[in-house]
């Protein structure tokens, strides 16, 4: 594999006090994934950390 066909398909999204929704990052590894979540998430912050993995078109699952 080459750097052009490298995927990352999975998201970690962020939502606010408000309902927004934001990508956080792209990684590679679900497991990867859910270590920025946790991490984001134990900062103490109302915001909702989660991990998502993108469909074959492009949009989350």
């Amino acid at each position: 594999m080459n750097d052009s066909t490298i995927t990352l398909p999975w998201l970690v999204i962020r939502e606010d006090d408000n309902g927004n929704r934001y990508r956080v990052g792209r990684y590679a590894t679900r497991t990867e994934a859910q270590k920025i979540a946790d991490s984001l998430d134990g900062r103490g912050h109302k915001q909702l950390y989660w991990v998502e993995r993108l469909g074959q078109n492009g949009a989350g699952a």
